[in-house]
Parts: C-alpha cells; sequence; structure tokens
C-alpha cells in the first residue's frame, strides 16, 4: 500500500574530527531534498569523544530536518577521561540526548535501539561489541511492546555476528541476539563499525535476521568510497540503495562478509568490498 512506503537514511561511522565535509553536505542536502522519513545514525559520531569533536557533531545532526535515532559508537565512549567513561559515559551526548537510542514510530514499521558499545568489557580491545543482558532486555521489551503487525528495523553500531574464536569475537553475546530478534520476526538489523556497505543475510536457529551495514562517512574509509545507505520499504519489504558520491554501483559498494577486523586493509586477502579503493595515506586512527 502506498501509505506504507517509507524511505530511510542510514548513516554510520561520521567520525567528526576526521569528517569528510564534502560528504556531510552532500547527504544534509539529500536529506533536505528527499525528506526521508527517518535517518538512522549508528554510531561513532566522534574520532576520539573530544568536546569539540561532539559540539560539531551535535551541530550537524541538530541541523538535519527529519526524525533522527542515534546510537552509541565505540569511538564516542570517552578515551582521555576514565573517570567520566565508568560514571557518566554519555556526559558528552547532552546536547542532542533526546535522539539517543531513540525509538522511532514510521508507523507499520518501527526502529528499535540496541546498545552494543559498553564501558569496559572483560577482553583487551574494548572497540569490539558487546550486548548485555540488560541491553538485550531492554531491546527485545521494546519490540514486545509495540502493536501487533509492526515490523522492526532493529539499530545498532557493531554488526551482530561472531566471527573468529571466542577471544576474538566481533561482538559478544551477538548469536544470542540474533536468535531472540529471529524469532521476534526483525527484517533487519542495521549498523555500521567497519565502514564498508554490507548486505547479509544471516542464519539461526530461529530463522534468518537481514543484517544492514552502512559505510563511513568519513575520511576513514577502508575500501569503498564515502557512504549511505537509503532504504525503502513499502509495507513488505526493504530494499537497500548504497549511495556514494562517485557513483559506484551498490553491488560494488558492498563487502560479502563481515570483517574481524575493521581497520582499512592494507594487505593482500583481506577482506574488503569489490571497489577497493584503498587510500594512499592512512588518516591518522591512533
Amino acid at each position: 500500500m502506498a501509505s506504507d512506503h517509507r524511505r530511510i537514511f542510514h548513516l554510520s561511522d561520521i567520525h567528526f574530527g576526521l569528517e569528510n565535509n564534502r560528504a556531510l553536505d552532500w547527504v544534509k542536502q539529500e536529506i533536505a531534498e528527499k525528506r526521508p522519513d527517518a535517518v538512522a545514525i549508528t554510531g561513532d559520531l566522534t574520532m576520539r569523544a573530544r568536546h569539540h569533536e561532539f559540539a560539531a557533531a551535535t551541530k550537524w545532526i541538530n541541523s538535519l530536518d527529519a526524525p533522527v535515532t542515534v546510537e552509541v559508537g565505540n569511538h564516542d565512549m570517552p578515551y582521555f577521561n576514565p573517570v567520566e567513561r565508568f560514571m557518566t559515559p554519555y556526559k558528552r551526548f547532552r546536547g542532542m540526548e533526546e535522539k539517543v537510542e531513540r525509538e522511532l514510530d514510521l508507523g507499520s514499521l518501527a526502529i528499535v535501539p540496541l546498545k552494543t558499545a559498553v564501558r569496559a568489557q572483560p577482553r583487551l580491545n574494548w572497540s569490539k561489541g558487546w550486548i548485555s543482558t540488560s541491553a538485550l532486555a531492554k531491546c527485545l521489551g521494546a519490540i514486545d511492546a509495540l502493536p501487533p503487525g509492526t515490523k522492526v528495523l532493529v539499530a545498532a553500531h557493531h554488526p551482530l555476528r561472531e566471527v573468529g574464536t571466542k577471544g576474538t569475537a566481533l561482538t559478544k553475546h551477538g548469536e544470542r541476539a540474533l536468535r531472540e530478534l529471529a524469532r521476534r520476526g526483525v527484517i533487519g538489523v542495521l549498523s555500521g563499525h567497519v565502514h564498508d556497505a554490507f548486505d547479509i543475510m544471516e542464519q539461526t536457529p530461529e530463522g534468518p535476521v537481514r543484517m544492514i551495514g552502512a559505510g563511513t562517512l568519513s575520511q576513514r574509509t577502508r575500501s569503498t568510497p564515502p557512504s549511505f545507505n537509503e532504504l525503502e520499504w513499502d509495507g513488505e519489504t526493504v530494499s537497500v540503495c548504497v549511495r556514494n558520491l562517485q557513483d559506484v554501483d551498490t553491488a560494488d559498494m558492498q563487502i560479502d562478509d563481515v570483517p574481524e577486523n575493521a581497520m582499512p586493509p592494507r594487505e593482500p586477502g583481506e577482506p574488503v568490498a569489490p571497489v577497493r579503493q584503498i587510500p594512499r595515506v592512512d588518516p591518522p586512527v591512533h
């Protein structure tokens, strides 16, 4: 039905502090012209969660003329202030706090948040995802409270697929979350983190779950140019078009698998998208 049609812009990994201003100006203009029903930003708004980075991110996000929901990425947790990281990790979001982990009601479709970035975890690499019992319960509770028949997109920062060994899994408890989301018929999980787009059907014992990843709008490109996803919901299915400044086909922008390491590829054989546009000079990442 025409009344069920919805357009959603899915952005991720803007990384203010190392943002791509040309890409941001383009996306803002696209939002003004196409007037999407919602904008889902799946984390990593900043580079190192510095105050000036959050100020720039807040100004840009608040200027968007559309309903916005924002997820917290691992780069958005305070890096240089451990007291703030553990006591008030969301303090620097105060200029847009009403948008953080915001559920969006789009009629027959809803966007529900799932937090995957945590203050600390019992492994050395805190950049990877971790889904706590309380975060999953909050997400599932929001889904269960929706009117019968409502279709759901879940928004998270990290892809939920578990890869590698137990000690290096990309998102801890991701498999459990996928099973619960499959049980509830979730039509897709929007995420970012890996800086290349993807659209993968993940199989679980409870059925399949579609995982949809957006690329980056920063200078920290992996192997494809800056991009975002334009989603179209027709009341029954979601279609995904990867939009980018270089007009590369969607299929050539997408990776076939979720790489464990989200750093830009620099060695032969590392998982990259077909475009393989590895920057000649790396932007600073540490």
